[in-house]
């Protein structure tokens, strides 16, 4: 990926729902300009998601989600209806289309009901502007969550985009990573483990985007490899504000950096990032008390293809069993879906979530809390057993 890449998980992410033929996928080439998405007056066309990342003013970088019609029939559409409730999880925002002559139905009415239960600001687009009569009392009021627009002709197309953009503007908060905890001048030391499982020419997401951000607040970021680390630390005349290391290099790392630097892992600024991190501590802590033979899902985010010395399928069950002494039932997953409903857990151990928005990374957790699963992730968890947790956190109390 190039440095000024927007990765996905950064994303505006921007699902189209509805009913079968109810001109979603019409809408979603009409608002690109593009053939994205199939189109045919045969029902069901869209069988699966359809996913394209692009530029899209006045949004600027998005996820555009086309789905399978909510009204699908049968036992595969019942499962082609999960793929589209899936989508739901990684929405920042809704376009749920309703064909304008037909009207809304009891399944539009319910899916809005769940957006608004779920929080995800949403647009009705009332579709087929085009083949309504002027006295057509079938087409609702237009309102600040509502449009009538023509996919065939682009009616209103670009005054729904617009309408997009001005709500995501005040839906979307911008976050940082590191960049509100520092200052101007501050010293930050990176340690990038280059081994086996580092990306051949460049550097994991977390790392560009944490090495960004260090940029933009104009603090000054020094770049090492653990071997390195020592003799960056007494070659500089000035205390670094912060150590971050890659977290499978933590127990190293610990006995380099003196305690009165402080020191925290990528993987836990994702999970102040993106995910819930006090939630991530507590559940770190419960690990040593789970007994022997219980079920722990590692799951990440993206699929990639794993090496001998994979961390998740590898080293974490190694280091876990050596830390607890006993032996588990380790259970993997990957790639963007998140199937917890089949097997009672009794943790998760989930990735930085690089890869997902922060909706879809919420989501999970949120999936975790309702079936009162304990859930951490892979930085949080290898500095617990580090026995650095409480000196990894340090930094954060001082927000």
């Amino acid at each position: 990926m190039g440095f000024q890449s927007t990765p996905k998980g950064e994303r505006i992410h921007i699902g189209i729902f509805g009913r079968i033929n109810s001109g979603k996928s019409s809408i979603i080439n009409a608002i690109t300009g593009q053939d994205l998405s199939i189109v045919s007056e045969i029902r069901g066309t869209t069988t699966d998601p359809v996913l394209k990342a692009m530029e899209l003013l006045p949004l600027g970088p998005v996820v555009l989600m086309d789905t399978p019609g909510l009204d699908d029939q049968g036992e595969l559409g019942r499962k082609r209806i999960e793929k589209t409730r899936d989508i739901l999880d990684k929405s920042d925002m809704a376009l749920v289309v309703i064909d304008a002559v037909d009207g809304k139905t009891a399944v539009d009415e319910e899916l809005i009901k769940e957006l608004e239960g779920r929080k995800i600001p949403y647009i009705i687009v009332l579709n087929k502007k085009d083949l309504l009569s002027p006295t057509s009392m079938m087409l609702e009021k237009e309102n600040d969550k509502s449009i009538s627009v023509s996919a065939r002709t682009d009616e209103n197309i670009y005054e729904l985009k617009e309408l997009m953009g001005k709500i995501m503007s005040t839906e979307k908060k911008e976050k940082k990573i590191i960049a509100d905890l520092i200052l101007p001048k501050d010293i930050i030391i990176l340690v990038v483990p280059v081994d086996s499982a580092a990306p051949k020419g460049r550097i994991i997401l977390p790392q560009q985007m944490v090495l960004r951000e260090i940029l933009d607040a104009r603090a000054q970021a020094i770049v090492v490899q653990v071997e390195e680390l020592k003799d960056a630390l007494e070659s500089i005349n000035r205390k670094p504000r912060l150590v971050i290391t890659d977290s499978q290099a933590f127990g190293t790392v610990k006995n380099i950096v003196p305690d009165d630097i402080e020191l925290t892992s990528f993987s836990i600024l994702m999970a102040r990032y993106k995910g819930d991190l006090m939630e991530a501590v507590r559940g770190a802590h419960l690990l040593g008390q789970l007994p022997a033979n219980s079920r722990i899902l590692i799951s990440e985010g993206c699929t990639h293809h794993r090496q001998c010395d994979d961390i998740g399928t590898v080293k974490l069950p190694e280091w876990i069993r050596k830390y607890t002494g006993k032996s588990f039932n380790f259970i993997h997953s990957s790639g963007t879906e998140f199937k917890i409903g089949e097997v009672d857990f009794d943790l998760i151990i989930h990735c930085g979530g690089c890869m997902l928005s922060e909706r879809d990374m919420r989501s999970r957790i949120e999936k975790s809390q309702k079936k009162s699963i304990p859930i951490t992730n892979y930085g949080i968890t290898i500095a617990h057993m580090n026995g650095i947790l409480e000196r990894s956190m340090r930094f954060f109390t001082q927000e």
